[in-house]
């Protein structure tokens, strides 16, 4: 296993110029706490901080509660209704009124409804109201109503009930994709602050070691052992240097300002963290083995992805509607069924409402032509056919994307061990030029060349360890390794 990053900003001269006070600080689980203690801040608190208050995942935990909305909604045209009415004459020839009760239950199969109803009526009703009257204790009805063609397998209703669960679904997952996109861009600023510092710490070291050659050199000076010109060159190196680290600094709170955009209080106020917050070697994880990586990628299943599973409810989405436009051509037949029955002594309308009635019935219609269904249908097909043709697409690419991060993770952990080694080759050399330039047999311009390219690759090692770093967060995004990613 490879070292981690803190550990490639390898000194130059005696050792390690953070703090011992900060390496010994334990990491703090809550990320609101980490940021306000000035501790070592870990990937781990970023992760969790990102994973409670980022502004999109809230956002889509909140569009997610909006589908669910829409789901509740459409189970409200299977609510029970209840209609109820009356009328009184208050004056003419007529004395005639009643009041009625209905309630209605619509039922998913066959697109069924059945209803009951109360009415009771009083006084005299003219011949083409006679419908109206009803015994002393009222009548009493039962009826229902099925759709034997159209709508009896599916209709509006029942296609809103299956499309609003399946996109409360589908929001469930963009929650999930949203919450891998903001895990793993959190990881990005986190690594490239990390590296920022620790590119800091480099450049800090190689201007202590001119600031204290410079110190010895005019010392020489003054004694005749060196040239003028010696402490001109010194200060020139001494210039580049500084230029380097004020480069470096730039950088480093550029990242922090990118890292606050992940690191929130509990009032959602971004925190910019400091040098001070920047964690030990001890405290980081190594890279991944790559074996152990390939393991993992033999088990993991594509059609976990979320977008494959948001892809697969769009296509049930889009199988629904077709079935919901094929039904539409379908003519429509009517089944219908009444009981009824008058309680109580014979009432104003006579003995004819004393029995009780069974009434069945047929409606049949349907449109000659059905050019709009037969439109509204296609539409439906071709969009089907372009989901699943997106599907296939999509899987292409994430089982491409996919491979392409295991190779390039590869690559970036074998340059990160090669820069390893550069490192170490470099900081030897440095010590012995530095050995004879000490014993009068070395030359300074070759003492500076050789600081300064001990400091690049120990910059080159940095990075190649970013990169491997990067890699490794987006290879977990990409087989949704959550609990890596702080979501579980």
């Amino acid at each position: 296993m490879r070292r981690s990053a803190a550990v490639l900003c390898l000194p130059l001269s005696l050792g390690s110029t953070l703090p011992l006070a900060a390496q010994d600080i334990e990491p703090v689980a809550d990320p609101i706490e980490v940021v306000l203690k000035n501790g070592p801040l870990l990937p781990d608190e970023v992760l969790r901080s990102s994973a409670l208050t980022f502004p999109a995942i809230l956002e889509s935990f909140e569009r997610e509660a909006a589908a669910r909305g829409d789901q509740l909604a459409a189970d409200g045209a299977f609510d029970l209704m209840l209609d109820a009415q009356a009328y009184d004459r208050v004056s003419g020839f007529y004395s005639g009124g009643f009041a009625e009760f209905k309630a209605t239950q619509p039922l998913r199969p066959f697109g069924a409804k059945v209803f009951g109803s109360y009415k009771l009526s009083d006084g005299d009703f003219p011949i083409y109201e006679n419908i109206f009257n009803t015994n002393e204790l009222g009548e009493f009805k039962v009826g229902a109503l099925l759709s034997l063609l159209r709508d009896s397998t599916i209709d509006d209703r029942r296609f809103a009930l299956q499309d609003t669960r399946l996109a409360a679904s589908q929001a469930r997952l963009d929650v999930l994709l949203v919450q891998l996109n903001v895990q793993y861009e959190a990881l990005q600023a986190y690594w490239s602050w990390v590296a920022a510092g620790n590119e800091i710490r480099v450049y800090e070291e190689l201007l202590e070691i001119a600031e204290a050659r410079a110190i010895g050199l005019a010392r020489q000076v003054r004694e005749g052992a060196l040239p003028a010109i010696a402490l001109t060159e010194n200060e020139q190196n001494l210039i580049r240097r500084r230029s380097l680290l004020a480069e470096a600094q730039r950088d480093f709170q550029t990242a922090a300002n990118s890292l606050s955009f992940y690191l929130r209080d509990g009032d959602g106020n971004l925190f910019v963290p400091t040098r001070e917050q920047l964690p030990s070697a001890e405290l980081l994880s190594n890279l991944p083995d790559m074996n152990a990586l390939l393991a993992d990628r033999r088990r993991f299943v594509l059609e976990e992805r979320p977008e494959l599973e948001t892809l697969r409810l769009a296509i049930e989405r889009a199988e629904n509607r077709v079935e919901l436009r094929r039904n539409d051509l379908k003519p429509r037949l009517d089944f219908e069924v009444e009981l009824s029955r008058d309680f109580g002594p014979v009432g104003d309308g006579g003995p004819s409402f004393d029995s009780t009635d069974t009434v069945v019935g047929l409606t049949f219609t349907v449109p000659l032509q059905r050019r709009e269904a037969r439109g509204r249908l296609r539409r439906a097909e071709a969009e089907l056919r372009a989901r699943q043709l997106e599907q296939q697409r999509i899987a292409d690419e994430i089982s491409v994307e996919l491979d392409n991060i295991l190779t390039n993770l590869d690559a970036a952990l074998r340059l990160a061990d090669l820069a390893d080694d550069e490192v170490e080759q470099a900081t030897t050399m440095v010590e012995a030029e530095r050995k004879r330039f000490r014993l009068g047999a070395g030359d300074f311009f070759l003492v500076n060349l050789r600081e300064e390219r001990a400091a690049d690759a120990q910059i080159r090692a940095i990075r190649a360890d970013l990169i491997g770093r990067l890699a490794t967060a987006s290879y977990n995004a990409a087989t949704m390794n959550l609990d890596e990613l702080g979501l579980e």
